[in-house]
């Protein structure tokens, strides 16, 4: 997914000659902590709320003594490039320009979590199982191909190296819920699952003999 088609293009903007006092005032409104800055209409970066409740309200955003954050995106950059942006520099929203320098719009904190569950495909049933293994043995195919014994797929794979110990971390989304087969596959295997969320088959009969012994109390 590209940036251009998460574009909120309706976005208020402050230029150069502002006054600090309406740039907080559209903060309020719009519930962020930052807005883009035009000049002659090019954008030049973003302004903070934090910086501009220290100066005078009635100053121009664009006194010296103003920092103006020089973060952006074009609008041709894939999504999660504007979500690492917003990430490292702690933004409220990620300014989309094209090859001018003019803003095309912006794309909100909130929109970027939205679309990255979406992504990470949270919407759609199935089980989590996180596993660790070392980068030498890191193989996705014999991990795709032991999911699937058990007639299951993948649908999601995140991987990261975990700092303290150089291992990968693996966090696999697949189309079932009940996925204790599948941990037993990779424990066989020798895999370490560090964890797994799911709905097993024995919590279910558990579940059903205590609703079944409710209903004996009952009668």
């Amino acid at each position: 997914m590209l940036a251009t088609q998460l574009i909120n293009s309706g976005f208020p903007s402050v230029h150069l000659t502002d006054s600090a006092s309406l740039a907080l005032q559209l903060m309020e409104d719009y519930d962020v902590q930052h807005l883009p800055v035009l000049s002659e209409e090019k954008y030049v970066g973003l302004v903070s709320k934090s910086d501009l409740l220290d100066v005078s309200e009635e100053q121009a955003i664009g006194f010296e003594s103003t920092p103006i954050l020089p973060y952006s995106i074009k609008s041709e950059e894939h999504f999660l490039t504007a979500l690492k942006l917003a990430a490292e520099k702690e933004i409220s929203l990620v300014p989309v320009i094209n090859d001018q320098s003019e803003l095309l719009g912006v794309i909100s904190i909130t929109e970027l979590l939205y679309r990255l569950s979406n992504f990470l495909g949270n919407n759609e049933p199935g089980g989590l199982i996180v596993l660790e293994i070392s980068k030498r043995n890191f193989s996705f195919g014999e991990i795709s191909r032991l999911v699937e014994t058990n007639d299951a797929l993948i649908t999601q794979c995140n991987t990261f190296t975990e700092p303290e110990t150089g291992l990968v971390i693996i966090t696999l989304k697949v189309n079932k819920i009940e996925i204790s087969a599948i941990v037993a596959t990779f424990q066989r295997y020798e895999y370490i699952v560090r964890y797994y969320f799911g709905e097993e088959q024995y919590s279910n009969e558990l579940k059903d003999n205590y609703n079944h012994l409710l209903a004996y109390l009952n009668v």
